[in-house]
C-alpha cells in the first residue's frame, strides 16, 4: 500500500471514529465524552417525554370521544324503544312524555297544543333524523 493511499484511507475514516487516531489530534478527555452522553441522554429524554405526553392527551380526548357517542347511542335506542302510535318519519319533530306508570311515550303534540288538558309528563321533544338518530330540539318546541 502506498503512503498516499494509506493516508487517504486513514483521513477518511479518521473523522469516524469518536476516538483520535493520532498523537497529532486534539486531546481527548473521558470527562468530554460523559458530557455529550449526558446532554444526548437528556435530549432523548425530552422529546420521548413530548411524544407520550401528547399521545396520552390524544387517547383522554379518543376516550372522551367514545364516551360520547355511547351515550348518545344509549339515548338513541331509549327513544325508539318509546311507544308510539303512528309511523314514524325523518325530518319529523316528536314530543316525548312520560306516563305516570313510567311508559314514555311520543307525540305528535306538543306542550303547548296540549294546553292545561296534557295527562302526561313532558320530557323533551327530537327529531328524527336520516341516521335513525335523535337531536334534541326541546328549546325550539316547548
Amino acid at each position: 500500500m502506498t503512503d498516499s493511499k494509506k493516508t487517504e484511507e486513514d483521513g477518511s475514516r479518521q473523522h469516524l471514529s469518536p476516538f483520535p487516531k493520532s498523537r497529532l489530534a486534539p486531546s481527548f478527555e473521558l470527562v468530554d465524552l460523559a458530557k455529550e452522553i449526558a446532554k444526548a441522554d437528556d435530549m432523548l429524554s425530552m422529546q420521548t417525554n413530548g411524544k407520550l405526553t401528547l399521545l396520552a392527551e390524544q387517547i383522554r380526548g379518543l376516550q372522551e370521544e367514545a364516551r360520547k357517542i355511547l351515550q348518545q347511542a344509549k339515548i338513541n335506542l331509549e327513544l325508539h324503544k318509546a311507544e308510539c302510535a303512528f309511523s314514524k318519519k325523518v325530518g319529523q319533530v316528536y314530543h316525548l312524555y312520560l306516563k305516570r306508570d313510567g311508559r314514555k311515550i311520543f307525540s305528535l303534540l306538543s306542550p303547548s297544543e296540549w294546553g292545561a288538558r296534557c295527562p302526561y309528563t313532558f320530557e323533551g321533544s327530537y327529531r328524527l333524523e336520516s341516521d335513525m338518530s335523535w337531536t334534541d330540539v326541546t328549546e325550539t318546541h316547548e
